[in-house]
């Protein structure tokens, strides 16, 4: 980690334009804004590594907005808004009137009035997440226009259908700080692979947050799936874009052990083809059980095919030097314990546990520096404040 002053010097020298702005796709946002929120979440963990209250609020609310199951998102969220000193509302929707016809714009303005950030995970219904976080947008922009909010509260998208960049971001800050530094990570290889899973229907939004982020800055990047289990065209076609214009690589290979050979880094995550996303999507939409249940059964089956895509002791001697760095999103399928065949063997994950919770371990500052970044237009002199109020501290 960078001392403190530096990091307020490189802040100052970056132009961005965070402030404000909601945090929904990485590839919104310019190599400088994405520098900023690492640097921001840096200082913000550098200042609580050393016992500095990190609290730059002194009431508002931070509502979260979970469409889908989570543990570390959700715990990761709460810590950051507690750190600010944001107090967290969840938003049970089945405890709301949305049941009782009360519409996203109504619904949007109605828990903004004191609210300073809104958090939502939706990712469960391919073309429809993203698209949702733009509505709320969309509202809260009218209900602040119209003087019914005092204030436009900031959307941070903790998992939409297309990208999660609070988990893209936090894999991209464990990788700095594991070979010491941003810059360093260019040439360096990644292999972002499918795994098989003994389950279904898991979101395509880690595999694209990835190669749209770590193509950004200069990384060798190899997606691997088997065929047909390709990920959203557009997203693809802007990760080759992005390694071209960052010099760095990109390319599309059916082979796990093609995209670990001379690998530096290596991500192996189960996630369903496209196609069956888009067909899980119209059957949740009009409560079709019985037909998700052939589906899942079709899946699986089709899953059991590819038991060989699975992170082995003997596919991680393929990679450079036989030591790359295993990476999880979490939680894994570890064979030998949770399931007989699973995305990572239990010895592999084990030599790994503890860089992996590291990993998971920097999303909590990730996510208040998205936070922090849109509520405050100069983060360095902010930062300067809550240095000099720690020296005027009475204990």
């Amino acid at each position: 980690m960078k001392p403190f002053n530096q990091i307020l010097e490189s802040l100052k020298q970056l132009e961005t334009n965070l402030y404000a702005n909601d945090f929904l796709l990485t590839w919104d946002k310019t190599e400088n804004e994405l520098k900023q929120t690492l640097l921001v979440a840096e200082a913000l963990k550098n200042l609580r590594d050393n016992n500095i209250s990190t609290k730059v609020f002194d009431s508002g609310l931070a509502v979260s907005n979970f469409r889908d199951n989570s543990t570390r998102t959700r715990f990761s969220f709460a810590s950051a808004c507690n750190m600010l000193g944001l107090e967290v509302q969840d938003l049970d929707e089945s405890k709301s009137q949305i049941a009782h016809g009360e519409t996203v714009r109504e619904t949007a303005n109605m828990i903004s009035f004191l609210t300073d950030i809104i958090g939502i995970r939706d990712d469960m219904y391919l073309g429809e997440g993203h698209t949702y976080m733009q509505e709320v947008g969309d509202a809260l922009d009218d209900g602040f226009k119209n003087g019914v909010l005092p204030q436009r509260p900031g959307i941070v998208n903790l998992q939409c259908d297309i990208d999660h960049p609070t988990q893209s971001m936090a894999d991209l800050m464990h990788l700095a700080d594991y070979y010491g530094g941003l810059e360093n990570l260019k040439g360096k290889k990644i292999a972002m692979t499918w795994a098989y899973s003994p389950s279904y229907g898991k979101p395509l939004s880690v595999p694209q947050g990835i190669i749209g982020l770590m193509t950004r800055f200069g990384m060798e990047v190899d997606l691997a799936y088997p065929e047909g289990y390709n990920l959203i065209s557009d997203v693809v076609d802007l990760a080759g874009k992005n390694a071209a214009a960052s010099g760095g690589k990109f390319r599309v290979v059916n082979s796990m052990d093609n995209a670990f050979r001379d690998a530096d880094i290596v991500y192996p995550k189960s996630w369903a083809p496209f196609s069956v996303m888009q067909r899980r999507t119209q059957l949740l939409k009009t409560s079709d059980k019985e037909g998700l249940k052939a589906l899942e059964q079709e899946c699986l089956a089709n899953n059991a095919s590819f038991k060989n895509w699975e992170c082995t002791e003997e596919k991680m001697k393929l990679t450079k030097a036989g030591k790359a760095l295993y990476m999880h999103c979490l939680p894994a399928d570890i064979s030998g314990v949770s399931c007989k065949e699973g995305e990572v063997a239990e010895s592999v994950f084990d030599r790994y546990r503890i860089e992996t919770y590291k990993e998971a371990g920097f999303k909590p500052y990730i996510i208040a520096a998205m936070i922090f970044n849109n509520r405050f237009d100069d983060a360095a002199e902010i930062l300067s404040k809550i240095i000099e109020r720690s020296r005027k501290r009475v204990f």
